[in-house]
């Protein structure tokens, strides 16, 4: 027998027939059972640098011999955790409850992909996806009247957590009519209408750091950047501007249009941030800037007006070879940029820039000092001098307008310092790539 079992254990004399209960030194229940039965304190036994602690635990463990074992007081092994709930809820294209099954299990979505298949049948399928238990796994819900027109309107009860079906033109439809502001890259008051200020607080004392996209009437898409890593030391994520144009004013912001007339917003809305919720694999610390997305989830429903509408997501991989559309010009919107020295602009500003292929931008962060691995959920934009996402706050959305309709492509992530420079793309992060986990994300 191990002699310092022997000497650990000598005092005890009393006998154990078979198991009994008893209680640990730390007072949780246990089982009085061989020494050797019990991993715990087998483990504090054959460990190399024990303590004078480890003794006395050993000692204060003895309960009696099993057989001419030392018998010991083992902590009775925690219950196994169940398992969580199935989390297999999700929100169809047009904003019904669904479940995230199997694509072949949904038997109305697969029968959309029988040959000859539409192109509007495709998209549907993908924007369906969601993260399931296999490969391709679709949120199933009611069939409803997917065929059927989509009526359009009503886009004020249509504000609920989910984002707005494109169709119904709730979503990335501003209420421009022709009017176009007097001079510069500023925008018109009433033009994209989804961009958001996040107020960041500490000490009590209001900053303004990062820009955002409203994308339905409870979420807000950022960056990662935003609400995780080196930002939290200069304040908390705590509040959401909406409808603002001009942040030199609180009240209503009026600026010249065409035909020497006048457009007036209704004035900035604040609405708290219930919660913010960077990707689960964003790094802040990583050079890669890899996942730099995140949501915010607002405590109340925002309102659609004139000057507060959400954005719709992509319907599609707009970057894939084949659908890249002729003349693709992006468009960034914001009042300034937090990664340069540059001060804000006062007013809503914007910018229009080219997209740039990964073989073309990849280069540019290929250097020392600027090495940068790009992969698919990233894309590229600008690299024209004098034009950058820095026109843009950090977190603000890349846009694309298909015919009247926008939608969000990228997240502005990171670029050159300063900004603006020749052949160096500013970098994005790729929204389609996120859509399973936007949309897995998103509670009523």
């Amino acid at each position: 027998m191990n002699l310092l079992i022997v000497a650990v254990f000598a005092a005890c004399c009393c006998l154990v027939h078979g198991q009994s209960g008893c209680r640990t030194p730390s007072g949780e229940d246990g089982e009085c059972i061989s020494v050797y039965k019990c991993q715990p304190l087998l483990a504090l036994i054959n460990k190399k640098d024990r303590t004078s602690q480890d003794v006395n635990l050993l000692k204060q463990s003895q309960c009696g011999y099993e057989g001419n074992a030392p018998a010991v007081c083992c902590p009775k092994p925690a219950p196994p955790k169940p398992d969580p709930p199935k989390q297999d809820g999700c929100y169809t294209p047009e904003g019904a409850l669904g479940r995230c099954i199997g694509l072949y299990s949904c038997p109305h979505i697969a029968n959309m992909l029988k040959p000859p298949v539409p192109s509007e049948n495709i998209q549907y399928v993908q924007k369906s996806k969601c993260e399931g238990p296999e490969q391709y796994s679709v949120c199933c819900g009611p069939v409803g009247n997917r065929n059927k027109d989509v009526v359009v309107g009503n886009c004020a009860n249509r504000m609920t957590a989910f984002p707005p079906d494109p169709r119904t033109e709730c979503c990335g439809v501003d209420s421009r009519v022709g009017n176009k502001i007097v001079g510069g890259n500023a925008t018109t008051v009433d033009q994209y209408p989804w961009l958001v200020m996040i107020e960041y607080v500490k000490l009590g004392v209001t900053k303004l750091l990062c820009g955002g996209v409203l994308i339905s009437g409870r979420y807000v898409l950022t960056a990662g950047h935003c609400v995780a890593g080196q930002v939290l030391d200069v304040g908390t994520p705590k509040r959401v501007r909406l409808g603002e144009y001009d942040i030199s004013n609180e009240g209503q912001d009026c600026a010249p249009v065409e035909a020497n007339g006048e457009d007036c917003t209704d004035g900035v809305t604040r609405i708290a941030i219930e919660k913010f919720i960077p990707h689960p694999q964003y790094n802040p610390v990583s050079p890669q800037k890899r996942h730099d997305i995140a949501l915010l989830r607002l405590k109340e429903t925002a309102p659609f007006t004139d000057f507060i509408r959400p954005i719709c997501l992509p319907t599609r991989d707009w970057t894939s070879p084949g659908s890249i559309p002729s003349n693709f010009t992006l468009y960034a919107a914001g009042w300034g940029a937090v990664s340069t020295r540059q001060s804000y602009s006062n007013v809503k500003l914007h910018v229009d820039l080219p997209y740039v292929p990964p073989e073309m931008c990849q280069p540019a962060y290929s250097l020392p000092g600027r090495s940068v691995n790009l992969w698919a959920g990233q894309l590229c934009a600008g690299g024209i001098n004098g034009k950058d996402s820095c026109k843009g706050d950090s977190g603000g959305p890349l846009m694309y307008e298909d015919g009247r309709t926008y939608e969000v492509i990228g997240i502005v992530s990171f670029g050159p310092v300063p900004c603006g420079m020749e052949g160096i793309p500013g970098v994005y992060s790729k929204v389609y790539e996120y859509l399973d986990w936007i949309r897995s994300t998103i509670v009523p």
